[in-house]
């Protein structure tokens, strides 16, 4: 093709509020309309449920964690196809990978993949569903490393990969003293996440550290009987999270597909990200503070209770906040531009 702005429809199920994928995704958007590319979003939803863009509209322009964009959005419709002069058209999901595939556009495929989808659910037809997408010829630019690896081994999928980053404009070191509290990325509506796993962790610690508060955030968990006492942080606003994380010394992430943003936020505002051993998280990141710890609920407990004991606390939180000062999402879509141009060329 010849040089110049491309012109490129996205393909993307409706956000939603506390949606870090979408959230990250529409930061990529940016990028590319920062490097002159024209962008079209086109929301679809699967199941057929009423989609509003105007109310999806309204709540990105209140959340503090989407990137504005200068994107036109439209409701996908199948029997439509996207618009006539596009060049390039992104799937970002595997749902979306579907009509990516099937519309008449002559617009080169590319895929956004953030997840290994299919380990979402039991094996079963959407399991199979959403390993097939990775069969459909598109080129992936993924998130980390671990995914590029996965995708390329397994199924044959031409990738590249961009790294993970933390937004320094909402996660930064404030809190410069000895911290006695610690946060669990609590989300038990996102399987991948082990929320059930977690609160076994939580309830070991609880009963070696009694005297310490613990924060669950990422959803309103007020509905669940948990046998430790904990303050319901519930699903705040980007721009409220680097308050809460400057109150610990520790966070819990669990991620058993790929790794989650919130490591690299966490150590941003200087809490040391507890995760759980495993090539999908280790391959994204190797950064030396990240806590890695086998799946166990005990070990896990243990190292949380080592972690706030820690006699240099203090000045860890600092360093491990200065060790990614230099990881900016910007070198991220550079790397994301630079491998959608070479597949726009390839």
């Amino acid at each position: 093709m010849k040089e110049g702005p491309v012109d490129i429809a996205w393909i993307m199920s409706p956000p939603g509020q506390g949606s870090g994928g979408h959230q990250n995704l529409f930061r990529f958007i940016r990028f590319a309309e920062d490097a002159g590319h024209r962008c079209t979003v086109y929301f679809y939803s699967a199941g057929g449920q009423p989609v509003s863009v105007a109310d999806s509209r309204a709540m990105m322009k209140s959340s503090s964690g989407y990137a504005d964009v200068d994107a036109r959005i439209f409701r996908y419709r199948p029997d439509q196809g996207i618009h006539e002069g596009a060049q390039a058209l992104f799937a970002t999901g595997w749902e979306t990978a579907y009509p990516a595939f099937r519309d008449p556009s002559r617009a080169r495929r590319f895929y956004f993949v953030q997840d290994f989808e299919p380990s979402f659910y039991a094996l079963g037809s959407e399991s199979l569903l959403a390993e097939n997408t990775y069969r459909f010829g598109f080129h992936a630019i993924t998130a980390g490393r671990w995914l590029s690896e996965k995708l390329k081994l397994d199924y044959g999928t031409t990738t590249d990969s961009f790294d993970f980053a933390a937004d320094k404009t909402h996660y930064s070191l404030l809190n410069r003293a000895r911290r006695d509290e610690i946060f669990f990325y609590a989300r038990p509506v996102t399987q991948r996440r082990a929320f059930e796993f977690g609160v076994l962790a939580l309830t070991n610690f609880a009963a070696l550290r009694p005297d310490v508060t613990i924060n669950l955030a990422g959803w309103d968990v007020s509905s669940w009987d948990l046998p430790f006492a904990y303050r319901n942080k519930a699903l705040l606003d980007v721009s409220q999270l680097n308050g809460l994380y400057n109150k610990c010394a520790a966070g819990l992430v669990m991620s058993l597909s790929n790794m989650s943003l919130l490591p690299l936020e966490l150590m941003s505002s200087g809490v040391a990200p507890l995760v759980n051993d495993a090539p999908n998280n280790r391959m994204v990141s190797d950064n030396p503070f990240i806590e890695y710890v086998p799946a166990s609920p005990m070990a896990i407990a243990r190292r949380l209770s080592a972690t706030l004991d820690r006699p240099d606390q203090v000045e860890r939180s600092l360093a491990m906040s200065n060790s990614v000062v230099s990881l900016e999402w910007a070198d991220s879509g550079r790397q994301f531009l630079g491998a959608f141009m070479r597949g726009m060329h390839g």
